[in-house]
């Protein structure tokens, strides 16, 4: 089982505004980890999420799709602390901005002492997005991670200004954690943000000299390009689609990516120690149209594997 740590919450998306006394808002399932953990089970995957989740009528809901979905919760830990809140309001292009609320909340309350034991049946785990950052849980993943750092570790930022508005905090964080990284996925949003100056190319390179196995950086919908630890580069560009929204388009390339890899019959460590650029290229690809999926439609609805099939 593929083991995703971070946040799980309601998005709230604005539907309708009559004025300031009425307003009528969908909530949807979401948090860029839990995106990830389904995407791996639709992708045929077998995933689990560790997360706080709360007792609350919210995360009760929280529980009831994962268990749909078929993502284990075997690593959930149940809270009494509130369900994190997200507003969402979408440009014109379907590009989101969020406005977090997760002061005590179930997922960024998680501390070292509340982390369950990792079985060895897991073959690898994801960090993401605020929960890298936002603290008590920064430091139990950050403990987490380094505690594990022998399996195969995905990392993408995923930054959410909204929570941690510092990217000194980001940084600093970022810093322990890329070395504990077998596979560091980031959008050219999220490098501009963290390392302004710095090209794909040198952060790949840099990352890369320090053991990370392959870095992929994305940018919409431009093409995406990886750097593997032995030499090869891929690049692929997803294909046009009418974007509704861009929802969940970086966590489907991420579990599209780990997919790839974890499904190689020796594993994801012997699938990059094999890369090629053909391979890596391909592998790029695959997670490119599994992203402009997610796009062609109204949220986060990532695809399953049988839509990703090449006739």
């Amino acid at each position: 089982m593929f083991l995703v740590c971070g946040e799980a919450l309601f998005d709230f998306f604005l539907e309708t505004d009559s004025g300031p006394v009425a307003a009528t808002y969908a909530a949807r399932a979401g948090g860029s980890p839990f995106n990830v953990a389904i995407g791996l089970s639709r992708l045929g995957i077998r995933s689990g999420l560790l997360t706080g989740l709360s007792t609350d009528m919210l995360g009760q809901r929280l529980v009831a799709v994962l268990r749909a979905e078929g993502v284990s919760t075997d690593y959930a830990i149940p809270t009494d602390r509130p369900t994190t809140l997200s507003l969402v309001g979408l440009d014109a292009a379907g590009v989101p901005a969020y406005q977090f609320y997760d002061n005590g909340s179930a997922d960024t309350g998680v501390i070292e002492a509340d982390l369950p034991r990792i079985r060895a049946d897991i073959v690898g785990l994801h960090f993401g997005s605020y929960c890298l950052a936002a603290t008590p849980v920064a430091d139990a993943f950050a403990a987490l991670a380094t505690a594990e750092r022998s399996r195969f570790i995905t990392l993408d930022p995923n930054v959410r200004p909204t929570v941690e508005p510092d990217m000194d905090v980001w940084r600093e964080r970022l810093a322990a954690l890329y070395p504990l990284a077998t596979l560091i996925k980031i959008s050219a949003e999220d490098l501009e943000l963290l390392h302004p100056g710095h090209s794909a190319e040198n952060f790949a390179a840099d990352r890369l000299a320090k053991g990370v196995k392959l870095v992929v950086v994305t940018d919409g919908g431009e093409a995406a390009h990886g750097w593997a630890a032995h030499g090869p580069l891929g690049r692929a560009t997803p294909p046009p689609v009418k974007v509704i929204d861009t929802v969940g388009a970086g966590d489907t390339f991420q579990a599209a990516l780990i997919s790839q890899l974890v499904s190689h019959p020796e594993g994801a460590i012997r699938a990059l120690d094999g890369l090629d650029s053909d391979r890596l290229a391909r592998i790029l690809d695959y997670a490119a149209r599994a992203a402009a999926i997610t796009c062609s439609r109204r949220g986060a609805d990532l695809p399953r594997a049988e839509e990703l099939l090449v006739s």
